[in-house]
Parts: structure tokens; C-alpha cells; sequence
């Protein structure tokens, strides 16, 4: 990592230990979790820039608003477990520090088959939802 995305790091875990005072300070530090996962999670970047690409083709396609919020719930679903996946990992890495633990292994690998199963659910999702007007969009 370099020098400039560990002082951006640094900087979002300031005052990170706080309790929020106020609501604001609630969505700052949510803006924080996010920030972190944008900058330090590949897969989490994956996963945006995927659904971003889903919804501009829902959009092109002219999906039904029923079809767009079942996409919403979908890609938000994998969203959220990827941001659970981040924080099981880094409260497992703060318990057991630099040692194996099997239970450890056993926490992250599942945290992360969590993750997975409800991406294949999603992609099956906008699978069933994109193919038929997408078949007829292009004349197949």
C-alpha cells in the first residue's frame, strides 16, 4: 500500500473507537465503513462496480419497477454481506492477532460463503431477470 492511501486510511479511523454522539456522527462513521471498503476491499469493489453495471442494463431494458427493486434488494444483499465479511475479518484478525486459529479460519471462512452464496443467488437473479427482454432487445 502506498504512502498516500495509508494516511487516507489512517485518517478514516479517527475517532473510530467513539461511541456517536449524534446522528451525524452515526452516518460519518458509516461513511467511513464504506470509504474503508471501497479503498481496501477489492471484492466490495467488484461487487459495486457489478451492480452498477446490472442496473445501467435494467435501465437500458426498460425493467419493470417490480424487476428493479427485486434487483436493488439483490445487489444490496451481497453488498451488506460483503461489509459483515470485512468487519467478521478484522474483529477475528484483532482477536486471535498474527496466530492460526482453526476457529478463526473456520469464522472467516464462512463469513466469506456467505458472501458467495448470495452473489451466485444475485447473478441467478439477474440472470432470470435481464435474459427475456434481453433476448428480445436483440431479436434472439
Amino acid at each position: 500500500m502506498d504512502l498516500s492511501a495509508n494516511r487516507r486510511l489512517r485518517r478514516l479511523r479517527v475517532g473510530a473507537w467513539q461511541v456517536a454522539r449524534d446522528l451525524p456522527a452515526s452516518f460519518r462513521y458509516a461513511a467511513q465503513g464504506l470509504g474503508y471498503s471501497l479503498l481496501t476491499q477489492r471484492n466490495f469493489r467488484i461487487h459495486v462496480t457489478t451492480g452498477v453495471l446490472v442496473f445501467g442494463l435494467a435501465l437500458w431494458l426498460q425493467l419493470s419497477l417490480d424487476s428493479l427493486a427485486v434487483l436493488v434488494l439483490t445487489v444490496t444483499a451481497v453488498l451488506v454481506l460483503e461489509l459483515l465479511n470485512t468487519a467478521m475479518e478484522a474483529a477475528v484478525d484483532l482477536a486471535v492477532g498474527r496466530r492460526y486459529h482453526p476457529l478463526a479460519r473456520i469464522a472467516k471462512d464462512c463469513a466469506a460463503a456467505a458472501v458467495l452464496v448470495a452473489a451466485v443467488a444475485s447473478l441467478l437473479i439477474a440472470l432470470l431477470l435481464l435474459l427475456p427482454p434481453l433476448r428480445s432487445r436483440l431479436g434472439f
